[in-house]
């Protein structure tokens, strides 16, 4: 080899090492997957009706009164729902599931930015993005627990919406994601490392 030939191969460094299509597909399915989570826990949190009980629907941000012969009637004060600190008790479960899809929308990003702009760093960004799905999950959880426990003499099984069970989806799937993400980062081997053999 020339001197020429030496020193562009040293400047170019060594090549990156190809991921296996078994890793590249878990990585993107955990994307997508977390994609969709994100999605859910919008609408359930946008929409906001979780509980319907007999004429009535509770929600994150109205409670209504339903009769056969109109429409409901929605109301933004909590207090004539007449349960003791349902007006207080929202407020703090639609903050909690707000930063619940904020963090997860910041994990998410880093996510993607970790296998777009693949470097030495890109570990790094899809261990904190999966940190970050950890952190969407608890305060998700919190959310929806909140809302059980300021309602649990009103709930039944049945009495469930569709958008609660879609913020108990969501919730789940942050947390599945989340494991995931980092059990598949402590089974690959850094970059660096393989560098260096």
């Amino acid at each position: 080899m020339t001197a020429i030939g030496a020193q562009t191969q040293r400047l170019l460094g060594p090549k990156r090492p190809h991921r296996s299509f078994f890793e590249s597909f878990i990585r993107t399915l955990i994307i997508m997957c977390t994609a969709l989570a994100v999605v859910l826990s919008s609408v359930s949190i946008c929409d906001g009706h979780w509980l319907l009980m007999e004429d009535r629907l509770f929600g994150l941000w109205y409670f209504c009164t339903i009769s056969n012969h109109s429409g409901p009637h929605c109301l933004r004060d909590l207090n004539q729902a007449h349960v003791p600190g349902l007006a207080v008790g929202m407020g703090l479960a639609r903050t909690v599931a707000a930063m619940a899809v904020v963090a997860a929308i910041f994990g998410l990003e880093l996510l993607i930015v970790s296998q777009v702009c693949e470097d030495v760093r890109s570990r790094r960004k899809w261990a904190i993005g999966s940190y970050l799905l950890l952190v969407a999950f608890a305060l998700s959880s919190g959310g929806l627990l909140t809302f059980i426990i300021l309602l649990k003499s009103q709930i039944t099984f049945m009495g469930f919406t569709l958008m609660f069970w879609c913020g108990f989806t969501a919730s789940f799937l942050f947390f599945l994601n989340a494991t995931s993400g980092l059990h598949i980062n402590s089974l690959t081997q850094p970059w660096d490392q393989l560098r260096k053999v």
